[in-house]
């Protein structure tokens, strides 16, 4: 029966190399400089410092591009509260989403069922199976899936026939 996943994946090592590359950027930059302006790693959360909000801001736009440019989408980053350090310095955590949450996932079953079209979407951990008897029925869902599912990056992975 063929099928396929709906997941929300992120490439770390493109994230990796996207931090390391604004962190590059903001050391050269004149209106950052003798400033503690930077971005910190560890696994799937990035702390961005600065010395002020405004600058905040723009190290996380800075931060964003080159996300954009290696083709990591976005949508997935999920910034936190903005904290004060010690005197005016403040930090600001961004969680980087990785699969699709339960209710979203559930979110995503019931849109499918409701479409009357003849899949069966089961939520398989943090993912989403979609299995039908013809591929045509299962292309309609990633088109219907695609159009409705605006605010999450989803992927369509493992097309089985």
């Amino acid at each position: 029966m063929p099928s396929f996943d709906i997941v929300s994946q992120v490439d770390r090592q493109e994230v990796k190399n996207a931090v390391e590359q604004a962190n590059r950027e903001i050391t050269n930059r004149f209106d950052f400089k003798g400033s503690d302006a930077r971005i910190e790693q560890s696994e799937l959360v990035l702390t961005v410092f600065a010395d002020d909000e405004f600058k905040l801001g723009q190290v996380t736009d800075v931060l964003r591009g080159r996300l954009a440019k290696r083709n990591v989408d976005v949508r997935c980053l999920e910034p936190g509260a903005v904290e004060k350090i010690s005197g005016d310095k403040v930090k600001r955590p961004i969680t980087v989403k990785v699969g699709i949450a339960v209710d979203r996932g559930k979110q995503i079953q019931k849109l499918i069922k409701d479409a009357k079209l003849k899949v069966a979407a089961s939520i398989q951990g943090d993912a989403v199976r979609v299995a039908g008897a013809k591929k045509d029925e299962l292309q309609a869902a990633i088109q219907l899936v695609r159009k409705s599912v605006t605010d999450t990056p989803l992927q369509f992975i493992n097309f089985r026939d």
